[in-house]
C-alpha cells in the first residue's frame, strides 16, 4: 500500500503542470502580465454512451411521427366537436386510436428522453435549453393525460367540457410543437 502510494506521488510530482509559463520564463515583454499570469484549465472531455445516440433517434423519430398524428387528432376532434352525435364513424374511431397512438409516442419520446437527459447532465453545452425542452414537454405530457383520461369522458356529454378538452389539448399540442421547434433550431440535443 505503502508503495502504491508513493508510486502516485512520483507520477504526480512528475507530471507536467497544466498552466502558462509563469512570468519571468523567456516570456517577452511585449505580453501583457495579465495574459502570461492567466492558468489555463483543458476543457474536461464529457462522455456519451453510445446508447445515447440510439435513443436520441428513437426519440426524434418519436417527435416526427407526433406531427401528422396531431393533423389527424385536429381534423377528427373538430368533426366530434360540432356535431358528435352526426360525426362520422372513422371521426369517432379515428380519435380514439389516434389518442392511444399520442399516448404511446409520447411515453416512448419521454422515457427516451429523460434517459438521455439524465445521461448528459455532465454535458454544459445547451444544458438549460434540454431542461426547458424536458421540463414543457412533461407538462405537456400531464395535460394530455388529463384531457384523455378525465376529460374525454365528460365531453361526451358536456359542451363546456368538450370546449376545456379542445382548449386543454390546443395548449398541450403548441407547448409540444414550440419545445420541439426550439430544439430543432438550437440542435440542442
Amino acid at each position: 500500500m505503502l508503495m502504491a502510494v508513493s508510486a502516485l506521488a512520483l507520477m504526480l510530482a512528475a507530471s507536467p503542470p497544466d498552466t502558462t509559463p509563469a512570468a519571468g520564463h523567456n516570456v517577452p515583454d511585449s505580453i501583457p502580465r495579465s495574459i502570461v499570469d492567466t492558468v489555463h484549465r483543458r476543457p474536461r472531455a464529457v462522455e456519451v454512451s453510445d446508447a445515447y445516440y440510439t435513443r436520441l433517434q428513437i426519440h426524434q423519430w418519436s417527435a416526427y411521427s407526433i406531427i401528422p398524428l396531431f393533423a389527424f387528432q385536429y381534423v377528427a376532434g373538430n368533426r366530434l366537436f360540432n356535431d358528435p352525435a352526426a360525426a362520422p364513424t372513422w371521426a369517432k374511431t379515428g380519435h380514439r386510436v389516434g389518442a392511444t397512438l399520442l399516448a404511446t409516442a409520447f411515453t416512448v419520446s419521454t422515457v427516451t428522453g429523460l434517459w438521455n437527459l439524465w445521461d448528459s447532465r455532465s454535458v454544459p453545452e445547451n444544458r438549460a435549453l434540454r431542461y426547458v425542452h424536458a421540463l414543457s414537454m412533461l407538462a405537456a405530457d400531464g395535460a394530455f393525460t388529463y384531457a384523455g383520461s378525465t376529460l374525454a369522458t365528460q365531453a361526451q356529454n358536456s359542451l363546456a367540457k368538450r370546449r376545456e378538452h379542445r382548449t386543454v389539448t390546443l395548449a398541450a399540442m403548441g407547448v409540444t410543437l414550440a419545445s420541439a421547434l426550439m430544439m430543432k433550431i438550437w440542435n440542442a440535443h
